[in-house]
């Protein structure tokens, strides 16, 4: 049997879903295809969204229209501003969510999009006639047709699972793998590669001893990951627990490494660097005698913990026996085993920065198919991968973003220039304007554009420019406001700061690291006035004000380098120059540098392992 769509997506995943709820709300008639419909964005590893850089990321997906941050909202137990002792471009928001719930709401919110159809059922072939992606076949024999098909199959294609000597095929625990798409693409021409990624063991709550960890509480004021939101109320938050391996895990772990498939070379796929099972940290770090776990709750109505730090493909036994060394988890009891799963990822390099395939066109790849980790980078590349599919169709401009406007921008144009030697994770290192790309405001930098294209509706639009509005108020009343000493002279000094002699304006207050803008309003009356006209409101917008008070230089420094940059990518690099001499680039960006000697600024840009901040002290270095 037939049906015809615009778009078809394969893989229900964070990327699929976000790719198919941006195709269907912006008009297209879209199906998601995919296995088990009961497990729409499932978090197959641990259950949290958000951390430093990936925060930024769902700020960034939400402030264009997609659903990962609304979604985080409305499932969320615990919440986290990480890195608060730094400034705002390292603030990273960060949520537990009950992992259930999660996948739950993602499908309630799918099924609430009117022109998008879900099916469930294995994609087994991508029909393609004459260069073009015309449409999928299922395993049942059903045909697909459309204009545009978005793969994001995750890690199902051709997945195995390693858990010591023992292999299963699989995309996930419980799940079967995919078969034939990857074969299919690699007789078209495609590079297929083997990745390799990790989970951790489940354990059950009951046969832990809490009392012997370090207790992990949710903030006190639960901050919200949607700007559509202004605060999340989280009833009876769930904590997560620290603990730390020892010598004596070590000694057991040491022991199974003989039968660990990994070092065996049982496991050909590339894995993580930055994300290492807990055998290849006693390895790498042989050094060090305890590594710090986290445990992690699964829900509000289970027992089941995730530890995060204990990725692990050991034998069963091993991975128990040394759980069984750790302080409070001397009788632990696990629900599933942590294990190594390989599968097929295709070198991003073959995909334009819209994601569609150089190959095929209409043919777009989204999320770990091209060799990204995390829930957050999955869904920011299908979001990228619904807009612009539906660009195309219409007969639009690509949707593209530069590396000063997102960290989406920073992962795509990282990913198809070039390409990925181990699972690619987002870092704020990774971005050179982390000063411009805060969390607090991505709708400032993409809203507006999500709404020219249809996808951010006319609420959101308004109640960023509401947000707009009232930032913009605060900052002309700091400009004109003025303190008297005898006004805030026993303020100040409670602040524990130094009293005023003369009448100052409160922008030049403000820029004090004792002082808050809020503290601050609150002492004056036309301030106040203006606060409480903020409703809910008041701390996101106060916020967003001060950030752009006390940072101005850096905000503006950091812009004026983004100016330069693409001004200078041609600028050339003196015959003479000696890279290790610049001690500021990073130690592998030196040494790539010093290697290939690129003639240009632009090239040197282009090496893998020169990073973007390696770049900015070329120029500053090159500006002297």
């Amino acid at each position: 049997m037939q049906f015809d769509y615009d778009i078809i997506v394969v893989g229900g995943g964070h990327a699929g879903c976000e790719a198919a709820h941006a195709a269907a709300k912006m008009g297209m008639k879209t199906i998601l295809i995919t296995m088990d419909m009961s497990k729409m964005a499932q978090m197959s590893c641990n259950p949290a969204m958000g951390g430093v850089a990936k925060g930024q990321i769902i700020r960034e997906i939400d402030a264009l229209g997609g659903l990962s941050g609304i979604v985080t909202d409305e499932s969320m137990i615990q919440y986290r501003l990480l890195n608060r002792s730094k400034g705002p471009a390292m603030w990273s928001p960060r949520a537990q969510s009950d992992r259930m719930m999660f996948s739950r709401v993602w499908r309630k919110k799918l099924e609430e999009v009117k022109m998008l159809d879900l099916w469930q059922e294995k994609a087994t072939r991508i029909i393609i006639d004459e260069g073009r992606a015309k449409g999928v076949e299922t395993s049942f024999g059903t045909s697909f047709y459309g204009k545009a098909v978005i793969l994001s199959g995750g890690t199902f294609l051709n997945g195995l699972m390693h858990v010591g000597y023992n292999v299963v095929e699989g995309g996930r625990s419980g799940d079967e793998p995919s078969k034939g798409i990857s074969e299919q693409l690699r007789d078209i021409g495609f590079s297929v590669e083997r990745m390799k990624t990790g989970t951790s063991a489940r354990i059950d709550g009951r046969s832990v001893d809490f009392s012997k960890m370090s207790e992990q509480e949710s903030e006190k004021e639960h901050r919200c990951f949607s700007f559509m939101n202004d605060r999340v109320k989280i009833d009876n938050p769930r904590s997560c627990y620290i603990v730390h391996t020892n010598t004596g895990v070590h000694e057991k772990l040491r022991e199974g490494i003989k039968h660990s498939p990994l070092f065996q070379g049982r496991i050909k796929g590339i894995g993580p660097r930055y994300c290492p099972s807990i055998e290849d940290k006693i390895v790498t770090f042989e050094g060090k005698d305890r590594h710090q776990l986290f445990l992690e709750p699964e829900g509000w109505d289970t027992n089941e913990y995730y530890i995060n730090g204990y990725s692990s493909s050991l034998p069963l036994e091993v991975q128990l026996d040394a759980l069984r060394k750790i302080p409070g988890l001397e009788n632990v009891k696990i629900h599933r085993p942590g294990y190594a799963i390989e599968y097929d990822f295709f070198q991003p390099t073959q995909l334009k920065e819209t994601l569609e395939t150089k190959l095929i066109n209409g043919l777009y790849f989204a999320g770990q198919v091209n060799g990204t980790t995390g829930y957050e980078e999955a869904g920011a590349q299908g979001l990228i991968a619904g807009i612009n599919s539906v660009q195309k169709i219409r007969g639009d401009e690509p949707f593209v973003m530069k590396r000063d406007e997102s960290y989406i921008g920073v992962l795509i144009n990282d990913l198809v220039n070039k390409g990925v030697d181990e699972p690619y994770r987002m870092f704020t290192s990774r971005a050179e304007y982390r000063i411009l790309l805060r969390q607090d405001n991505a709708d400032e930098r993409l809203t507006e554009r999500a709404y020219k294209i249809g996808l951010a509706d006319e609420e959101r639009v308004q109640r960023y420019r509401e947000k707009k509005a009232y930032v913009e108020r605060v900052m002309d009343f700091v400009k004109s406001a003025r303190f008297k000493p005898g006004e805030i002279n026993d303020y100040l000094e409670q602040c524990g700061t130094t009293a005023i002699k003369e009448t100052q304006r409160i922008e030049k207050l403000v820029l004090r690291p004792q002082l808050g803008l809020k503290g601050l309003m609150e002492k004056s009356g036309e301030g106040m006035v203006l606060m409480n006209e903020m409703g809910e409101r008041l701390e996101e917008i106060i916020e967003s004000a001060e950030i752009k008070i006390k940072y101005r230089g850096y905000i503006e420094r950091e812009r004026g380098v983004a100016e330069r940059i693409k001004r200078m990518n041609d600028l050339k690099i003196p015959d003479d120059l000696n890279f290790e001499s610049l001690k500021s680039i990073s130690t592998e960006g030196r040494q790539k540098l010093e290697r290939i000697r690129p003639v240009t600024v632009g090239a040197a840009s282009r090496i893998s392992g020169v990073s973007p901040a390696d770049i900015s002290v070329l120029l500053l270095y090159l500006g002297k």
